[in-house]
């Protein structure tokens, strides 16, 4: 098999046990996206993860240009907002935060510390069609990937594992990596849903091959992807992989887009944004880029 660069990700089938995955490992992508802002270690572990999630389920869009996007929200949580976000292969994400009572929590504070009853919006939108799918579950368990896999099965009534790891190793940056495993009916119409069932074989197997991977497996960047596929499942009959998909930070705040938004509010408004100097300053929490516009440039002839 050939070795997957990092900052990709394979997906893969196994037809006899009706059964498909997803294998995602982020590095370089990952420190450029954290670089913009300086997140402590508990912040930093937390948004990787996210993305990683963002990543895995982003790309099982079957339709080019469709959006998977994460956001972790609670009103009263240490954390008050987690967004990620994938389109097309690019990944963005952010995380708000209060630093004076996330020091209070120590090192490694659990998913409740940093939320408390918060909950996790997943969001499907359908380039071609424009549909989109949300579902709400809350942030319970001990990760994001616990509250996915709840997701999947309450939403889509489809059995998942999700499992996530991060490391960052002085002067190596950060490493994230992620698996995602789901049962999927053989043909939607004519058969039953596995939930009802009562004989889980071909799902148990799938389910604990997967249940053997270390997290040390998955952020060994010198362990390619498809050698994990290997690895897990050699002896069944046939296992069809993809070709590796590159990932790349993309934010996609334009100078063009933002002035046409800001264009739409009234004249007064405007002016009641810019300061002193008539400069509207925007600030993108993606990249932390500031964008500065003129209240002349938005004058027409």
């Amino acid at each position: 098999m050939t070795a997957a660069p990092i900052d990709h990700a394979i997906g893969f089938t196994i037809p006899a046990r009706h059964a498909r995955g997803r294998i995602v490992r982020l590095g370089p992508v990952l420190d450029t996206i954290l670089a913009a802002h300086a997140y402590p270690p508990p912040i930093e572990r937390l948004l990787a993860s996210a993305l990683v999630l963002a990543a895995l389920l982003g790309s099982t869009l079957k339709q080019a240009g469709g959006q998977l996007t994460l956001q972790a929200q609670t009103e009263h949580g240490v954390v008050s907002l987690l967004v990620a976000d994938y389109k097309n292969g690019e990944l963005r994400g952010y995380a708000k935060f209060d630093a004076d009572r996330l020091a209070e929590l120590g090192a490694d504070p659990t998913l409740f510390g940093l939320f408390g009853k918060g909950y996790l919006a997943i969001t499907f939108d359908q380039a071609v069609t424009g549909e989109r799918y949300q579902g709400i579950v809350p942030l319970e368990g001990e990760s994001l990937s616990a509250a996915a896999e709840h997701y999947f099965f309450q939403s889509e009534q489809i059995p998942s594992i999700i499992t996530i790891a991060t490391r960052h190793e002085r002067g190596q940056g950060c490493i994230a990596a992620g698996l995602l495993l789901q049962h999927l009916p053989e043909g939607e119409v004519g058969r039953e849903r596995l939930h009802v069932r009562h004989d889980h074989a071909e799902w148990e197997h799938v389910q604990a091959l997967g249940g053997t991977l270390g997290k040390d497996e998955l952020t060994d960047t010198a362990l390619p992807l498809t050698d994990i596929v290997w690895r897990l499942f050699h002896e069944e009959r046939e296992v069809l992989v993809t070709e590796p998909a590159p990932l790349a930070k993309g934010c996609r705040c334009d100078i063009a887009h933002i002035r046409d938004v800001i264009g739409r509010f009234p004249a007064q408004e405007r002016t009641e944004m810019a300061d002193e100097n008539g400069v509207i300053g925007v600030d993108c929490a993606f990249c932390s880029r500031l964008f500065p516009l003129t209240l002349d440039s938005f004058v027409t002839h």
